[in-house]
């Protein structure tokens, strides 16, 4: 499971706002608990000097594309890579190793589809903007069986209908929306290597989701939540003011000041819906989560919104444990909970040039924090897991850092879930 864009700050904040103090989460208490560096091909992380120049983490840093990749792959690659090597040459995801040993697959988003991070773990391109291209990849010519996102051409950022004048770039274009919108609804490839090809199933509407929770499922589920980009964090902002960083005016909502659009399923929803669909599968499945949009809270520092997308996030983990504490237990199942980079560089107030704490201000409270960048840096993040095979990424974090302890890199972890899938 991915935070897109979280770092320690993210969590510390949010944990404040939830519960009025830190640890509280399930993944906190996770026996792996270690650090992940993120940078790109060429790159590096120095722990020494992240933690003498304040701005050093502010350059080298990597792109969701890139970071998906090397998570899924083992292979560092260049800024905008979709399962692509330096050279521009496809790479073998983990996933697809998976398929081949008869295994079923998907991946879930709160922003769209075929957004970098959902594609990283799927598709192959040498741009992530290549938004149809990739959609189209993993509709027809992939073996994933559930792909849930965002990206709904006939609603805006609030869930209302619009009469489908957004652009229908995310699902594969006009073609494709139309393909699968029909009443067959699309072909793709033979996702369970019977030799046809199997059709997907299409779920709009939020019941639709809740109701693929429970019970018998088709075999192939492609879901896009009735509304366009992201399932929360784009909907209207009551409150702005401008933002130091940028110059323009940036959202200052507390936490759901703006009631949360209800027509749309939490990301906790699609993936117990994503879960019970792939646990058909006697041989096994690997599913990979991302919450999207604490990245675009982050980027658009509003710290309101980036509490609301954590915590979203924080709900969806915790309805995977319950789903592994039903289904085999930690014996049977590997969870990891992790990020692709840091986005807005989230401190304390005050600091710069040294570094302070998140500031709790009680629970249900706005915390004390500050933003410092509007972009990616190259700090280290978190990383959890518990379950089967969680030693390997343990075993693999044998960098220090003077701050964080232990660390590994994001080429460690692809190259641990390649082994455990391969």
């Amino acid at each position: 499971m991915i935070s897109d864009g979280w770092g320690y700050n993210h969590i510390a904040a949010t944990d404040y706002y939830q519960y009025g103090r830190t640890g509280r989460q399930v993944y906190e208490r996770f026996p792996v608990r270690t650090g992940m560096s993120t940078y790109l091909d060429g790159g590096s992380y120095d722990p020494s000097a992240a933690w003498v120049s304040f701005d050093y983490v502010k350059s080298g840093a990597t792109d969701s594309a890139a970071a998906s990749t090397t998570m899924s792959t083992g292979v560092k690659t260049y800024s905008g890579a979709i399962g692509v090597d330096p050279a521009g040459a496809d790479l073998v995801h983990a996933f697809q190793k998976a398929e081949e040993t008869g295994r079923s697959t998907g991946v879930v988003t709160s922003v769209q589809l075929s957004h970098a991070t959902p594609a990283g773990f799927v598709a192959h391109n040498v741009t992530r903007n290549d938004y149809p291209g990739i959609a189209n990849e993993m509709i027809y010519d992939s073996a994933t069986d559930v792909i849930m996102g965002g990206g709904h051409p006939c609603y805006d950022a609030n869930g209302v209908p619009n009469g489908c004048t957004n652009t229908t770039k995310y699902v594969g274009g006009d073609a494709t929306w139309a393909d699968l919108t029909d009443v067959d609804g699309a072909l793709g490839a033979d996702a369970n290597g019977d030799g046809s090809q199997d059709p997907w199933t299409l779920v709009q509407a939020r019941d639709e989701f809740r109701s693929l929770a429970r019970g018998k499922t088709p075999q192939r589920v492609i879901g896009v939540p009735q509304v366009y980009q992201t399932l929360q964090q784009s909907r209207r902002c009551d409150a702005t003011e401008v933002n130091p960083l940028t110059g323009v005016n940036a959202c200052i909502d507390a936490p759901y000041r703006v009631p949360v659009t209800t027509s749309v399923p939490t990301l906790a929803e699609m993936s117990k819906a994503a879960l019970n669909v792939l646990d058909n599968d006697r041989d096994g499945f690997a599913l990979m989560i991302e919450g999207g949009a604490v990245d675009w809270a982050s980027h658009n520092n509003a710290v309101g919104r980036t509490i609301e997308e954590q915590a979203d996030f924080n709900r969806a983990v915790t309805a995977v444990v319950a789903w592994i504490n039903r289904n085999g237990g930690w014996r049977d199942n590997l969870l990891v909970v992790t990020g692709d980079h840091e986005c807005g560089y989230l401190t304390g107030p005050s600091s710069d040039p040294t570094w302070t704490s998140v500031v709790s201000q009680g629970r249900a409270a706005v915390p004390l924090a500050e933003f410092h960048s509007t972009g990616h840096t190259n700090s280290l993040i978190p990383l959890f897991a518990k379950g089967s095979g969680s030693s390997l990424l343990s075993r693999a974090a044998t960098e220090h850092d003077p701050e964080r302890g232990r660390y590994l890199d994001n080429a460690d972890l692809g190259g641990v879930l390649n082994q455990i899938l391969g």
